[in-house]
């Protein structure tokens, strides 16, 4: 019985790190102060995974309603293991400050077996000064 314990223990510490990998995002949060009708955010949508994905960034208010941002680049492909840059900016639309959500999305590719989509969202904020 103890070597099936012990067996046991081994395989979960070993399947762990399997478990924990997931898409990412850097940064997760963050403030800007901008002097301008609109502010920028530059994230980075990252891939854990070996093979390659396809990920969108779509940016959402507070409420989750879909916002007019420009992305750059809105959708694209990201090989196994790395991450790319993305531009997002972000009108101010008349208020002084703004709070938005950007998320990126993992696309599953026609076809696959898991037709899964993940999400992750971050949280920015805007300020404008004058």
């Amino acid at each position: 019985m103890t070597k099936v314990r012990i067996f046991v223990a081994a395989l979960a510490a070993s399947l762990a790190p399997l478990a924990a990998t997931a898409q990412s995002m850097t940064p997760m949060r963050g403030e800007v102060r901008a002097f301008a009708d609109a502010f920028a955010v530059r994230i980075f949508p990252g891939n854990p995974y070996d093979q390659r994905i396809r990920v969108e960034v779509h940016v959402y208010d507070q409420d989750f309603q879909p916002i007019d941002a420009e992305i750059s680049p809105r959708a694209f492909l990201l090989a196994g293991q790395a991450s790319r840059p993305v531009l997002v900016v972000v009108p101010f639309d008349g208020a002084t400050d703004r709070k938005v959500r950007i998320c990126t999305e993992s696309i599953p590719f026609p076809g696959e077996q898991t037709q899964i989509r993940a999400q992750i969202c971050g949280k920015f904020f805007g300020h404008r000064r004058f």
